[in-house]
């Protein structure tokens, strides 16, 4: 993947969609599929993280307390579209997982294996909706709320209804946020952050965080739904 991002250049022409991709045919583009796999991996991670946690080991992030943009007019895709189609993709995925969780489980957590400090169903998804609210106002160039920048949503916010409203109007924010995104502003720096090793200060790589971090949990939360003998829709048939 290292190898394949470096090749990727200006051209901006559509690819073949792969035949697992959820691209509409010729709408793929070579920064649309890397992204892809990057989302992809991230699902998988929250999950490897569980599944670490079922035999009691912490996972290693757990333990410590600039890609050019698209617009490909061949295919009439913008940048924003582009973007938005993933948050699009990331909370039917969460947002159905939240809706099948029961209200009596919101507050269920893995205790098996000394899950210690492990966060609720209920905290999860709030803390999801949390960073998603923090990167739309980093795309903005606004001031995230105290809440959000701690990325633990707001006490007030409670039951299951509340929760749920929560984290639709995250994806709301985010979806408004990548509107405004352009072929001119989407690699200029707005606003300077650090993840891990990676430097964020652009418009594109908040809005991929924000995906990308939304499927980590995502991953999450389809095992505490399998920990409480519930199928997520999306593996339904």
């Amino acid at each position: 993947m290292h190898r394949a991002a470096a090749a990727i250049d200006d051209a901006k022409r559509p690819i073949r969609t792969p035949n697992i991709s959820p691209w509409p045919e010729g709408t793929a583009t070579r920064l649309g599929v890397a992204i892809e796999d990057c989302l992809h991996t991230w699902d998988h991670y929250g999950q490897l993280a569980e599944y670490l946690r079922m035999n009691g080991i912490d996972p290693p992030a757990s333990v410590a307390v600039a890609t050019a943009p698209v617009a490909t007019a061949e295919a009439g895709v913008t940048v924003s579209a582009a973007l938005d189609s993933w948050i699009t993709n990331s909370e039917k995925d969460v947002v159905s997982a939240a809706e099948a969780m029961p209200e009596e489980k919101y507050s269920f957590a893995p205790t098996a294996g000394e899950f210690a400090g492990a966060r609720t169903f209920a905290q999860q998804v709030k803390h999801l909706a949390a960073n998603n609210y923090r990167m739309a106002a980093r795309i903005l160039g606004q001031p995230a709320t105290p809440d959000q920048e701690a990325e633990t949503g707001p006490d007030t916010a409670r039951s299951k209804s509340e929760i749920l409203e929560y984290l639709r109007g995250s994806f709301v924010s985010l979806h408004t946020s990548a509107a405004t995104i352009t072929t001119e502003n989407a690699v200029r720096p707005v606003f300077r952050a650090r993840v891990g090793t990676i430097r964020q200060n652009t418009r594109v790589q908040f809005a991929v965080d924000a995906v990308a971090h939304s499927y980590d949990h995502y991953g999450q939360m389809v095992e505490y739904l399998r920990m409480n003998g519930i199928v997520p829709p999306a593996s339904r048939p």
